[in-house]
């Protein structure tokens, strides 16, 4: 448990003008660009009416969840500049923005994890097809993420916050309290990357089979190949960027569970850190649109054409050499 009993009350001005200049423009720069991108995102799903393919309601989903994550990381940034003592110490203030952000960094972890799982069934729609995704299940995992990502988002509003207590309040998250960092953490970086792991390992290793059962019947297995290259490259996109995202976020929650300095020994050092990691969040939601929207039409004309008739035969091929 973290406490400071030696450290000082008094909130004066610690900020140099140019530091927070030098972290705050970049800060609102990247949450603009990034609130144009998934709004584009959004209104050219609406546009092209292509929200009747559950994997359109995901995309469209997870962009928003982006949208609202740059928006709150836009408030917060905005806090920063005006009054950037606020974001050490915390106050009322920072605790609505801090519950927004944390909602939406939610909701867009389970809708990255949805996705992936609806991938997985599309895949193995074609072999199973009791495993189909319909519109309705897209809805339904929609309204079951925002649920949970509410929930878990506001509950330093509901107050689980260290607002009038300085025993386990985050030096780097203030009003936060430090056992709920923790708690939101440990299980959801899990969640995050492995549940994703599982199941584009699973979509790879269900072309490799089709491919070989594809090669035994002496037919052409190009598709089989291309698709399998096109999801190992896109697995590694979303592993790449959601490591260089999070991971120094999730260090720096845990140099903040075992520290035991005042916020003023750790200026400027862990703050300028701290900063960082919020750019690298909204990084994240730079990338999604482009690994998941701009590159979604490939991989669904890969799925289309796994399921051609030319499949069939191989199914049935593959059944009689086994």
């Amino acid at each position: 448990m973290n406490s400071y009993p030696n450290c000082s009350a008094n909130h004066t001005r610690i900020w140099s003008h140019h530091l927070v200049l030098a972290l705050g423009i970049p800060q609102l720069t990247m949450n603009i660009a990034s609130v144009i991108f998934n709004c584009t995102v959004i209104v050219t799903r609406m546009v092209t009416k292509d929200l009747h393919k559950p994997i359109s309601i995901l995309f469209c989903n997870l962009a928003f969840s982006d949208l609202f994550t740059s928006f709150s990381g836009f408030w917060i940034s905005v806090l920063f500049i005006t009054n950037p003592d606020v974001t050490i110490f915390g106050s009322k203030d920072t605790l609505a923005p801090y519950a927004l952000h944390t909602t939406s960094i939610l909701s867009t972890i389970y809708n990255l994890v949805s996705i992936g799982i609806e991938r997985y069934l599309a895949v193995a729609e074609s072999m199973r097809t009791r495993l189909r995704v319909s519109r309705n299940h897209s809805i339904a995992a929609v309204l079951i993420n925002w649920i949970l990502a509410f929930f878990f988002g506001c509950l330093p509003l509901m107050g689980w916050n260290c607002l009038h207590a300085e025993k386990n309040i985050s030096v780097l998250y203030s009003p936060f309290c430090v056992n709920y960092l923790i708690f939101m953490i440990i299980p959801h970086i899990m969640v995050a990357f492995i549940i994703p792991l599982f199941t584009y390992l699973g979509i790879i290793i269900i072309l490799r089979k089709r491919k070989l059962r594809m090669k035994a019947c002496g037919q052409a297995t190009g598709t089989y190949k291309s698709a399998e290259i096109q999801v190992a490259r896109t697995s590694i996109f979303i592993w790449l960027l959601g490591l260089i995202s999070y991971a120094p976020f999730v260090a720096g929650v845990m140099f903040d569970a075992t520290n035991h300095q005042c916020h003023t020994d750790l200026y400027p050092g862990i703050y300028i850190f701290r900063n960082c990691t919020a750019m690298l969040i909204t990084t994240n939601c730079l990338g999604n649109p482009v690994i998941y929207t701009l590159k979604a039409k490939p991989p669904a004309a890969v799925l289309k054409a796994l399921k051609c008739p030319s499949l069939s035969r191989a199914r049935a091929c593959a059944i009689e050499h086994t």
